[in-house]
């Protein structure tokens, strides 16, 4: 597999790797990015396989994505390596630690469903005919996904970085979008719990306190099988805390950060 499309920021000991969700790129990152080399972090940004101007792979499966993760970080690791995934990122990043134990020294875990068996049937269903949709008659593929951006935020997150989600996470390929789907469905339970359960490193989980997709219940019940993992929610944050909150989503990051890799 080529190696995915990536972006290096900053100088630091110890290096964030920073995997987005279902909906986005590396470009929406940029002010999470900015914060933490501003606090000394170097960071790594990836357009996942599909996503960016990373190419889909036939099959896209969350296997084949974990070890495009496993490739980035064994080629531009630093001495201490946190990765960060945010739904569909944090829903890898246990797989990604399994192939790679050796360079993932810390985890953070942002508004993940988990794994698909973490949620009702009627969750399960909603969750895929929101996503897989076609787009209302006359809709264009953007307005049609900027409708389903929308849904996930809080009722009252705005500000420039809300935007900036907003403007990226729209513009995912129709295509991507829906092989991700096909692989949050096919991704097998047990590998999925087996995954999160070997999880033996430091790690923090963050929820959205309104978010429906990767709901603040859902996501104890995963941070309740990791051994010592610390758990936050963010207040009025739908599904992307870090853009709809940053200061209470910094405060436990950072905090989180400080603890274990000051």
């Amino acid at each position: 597999m080529r190696m995915p499309d990536y972006q290096v920021s900053g100088e630091g000991r110890t290096t964030v790797f920073l995997l987005h969700g279902i909906y986005g790129a590396k470009d929406y990152w940029r002010y999470q990015t900015e914060r933490l080399v501003a606090r000394g972090y170097r960071v790594v940004a990836w357009d996942a396989p599909g996503y960016g101007i990373s190419p889909l792979p036939d099959p896209f499966s969350f296997d084949v994505v974990a070890e495009a993760g496993a490739q980035l970080i064994r080629a531009t690791a630093g001495e201490r390596n946190v990765v960060f995934g945010h739904s569909m990122g944090g829903q890898i990043t246990p797989r990604i630690r399994l192939k790679v134990p050796d360079r993932v020294h810390g985890i953070v875990i942002s508004a993940t469903i988990g794994y698909f068996g973490n949620r009702t049937k009627e969750e399960q269903e909603e969750f895929v005919r929101k996503r897989t949709a076609p787009p209302p008659p006359g809709t264009d593929p953007i307005a049609a996904q900027l409708i389903m951006v929308n849904s996930m935020l809080g009722p009252k997150s705005s500000g420039p970085e809300v935007e900036l989600v907003r403007w990226i996470a729209s513009r995912t390929p129709p295509k991507t979008v829906q092989a991700a789907v096909k692989a949050v469905q096919s991704y097998p339970e047990a590998d999925a719990v087996a995954a999160i359960r070997a999880v033996s490193v430091p790690t923090l989980l963050v929820a959205g306190e309104v978010d429906q997709t990767g709901h603040a219940a859902g996501m104890k019940r995963v941070a309740d099988m990791i051994e010592g993992a610390e758990f936050a929610v963010v207040s009025g944050s739908g599904h992307y805390p870090w853009a709809e909150n940053p200061a209470e989503f910094n405060q436990a990051l950072f905090g989180f950060l400080g603890r274990h890799f000051a």
